[in-house]
């Protein structure tokens, strides 16, 4: 399977970035094809203006060539996996620009759905997995990510998975948290 993998964080020396090194490893060694998509490298542009906004007249619209270059490259994958931080209980800004600018109408939705056979919202929390319990901000996130957006474009196939406490600087909890990475690259798909 061809799985585009899209990273959002600023810093290349970040846990995320560790964390989607990893993960890849795991894609390539179960014998997948992978591209890192990072979106602070290429200079994306998150901000929706109106050559890009959603064009409801049934016409086939053409948008910006940033967002046309985006739209052709998600054709050549098969499945997607998006690497984020947790913030504000959400995705980061430059990665929900991302979303708002390329899964656009009449690629994603309207006449027509992505042909993306799965998604995985790949998403490291500094926060623990009883916090996000707590209030039900777990729900709250895979409701908003699988229901939301994945569900919205046609991709059935959708799941959310953390890794939490990722603030915790223990050589040994850092370890698990990029084996975890690690086997999710290695079982992608499979569950």
């Amino acid at each position: 399977m061809k799985v585009l993998t899209v990273v959002s964080h600023p810093r290349t020396q970040s846990l995320t970035f560790s964390a989607t090194n990893r993960f890849v490893q795991g894609l390539i060694e179960a014998g997948h094809e992978t591209e890192i998509l990072d979106l602070h490298r290429i200079g994306f542009n998150p901000v929706l203006w109106e050559e890009d906004e959603p064009d409801w007249s049934g016409k086939s619209k053409l948008y910006s060539p940033e967002v046309e270059q985006e739209i052709e490259r998600m054709k050549q994958f098969d499945a997607l996996a998006y690497v984020f931080p947790l913030w504000w209980f959400s995705m980061p800004a430059m990665l929900k620009g991302y979303i708002d600018r390329v899964w656009n109408q009449g690629f994603a939705y309207g006449s027509s759905r992505l042909h993306h056979q799965h998604v995985l919202w790949f998403i490291l929390a500094a926060a623990s997995r009883e916090h996000l319990e707590k209030r039900e901000y777990d729900k709250m996130i895979a409701h908003h990510l699988n229901v939301g957006l994945s569900s919205y474009v046609g991709i059935s196939n959708s799941q959310v998975e953390y890794l939490y406490d990722t603030l915790n600087g223990d050589p040994q909890h850092i370890e698990k948290l990029l084996d975890k990475a690690y086997q999710l690259g290695l079982n992608y798909a499979k569950t």
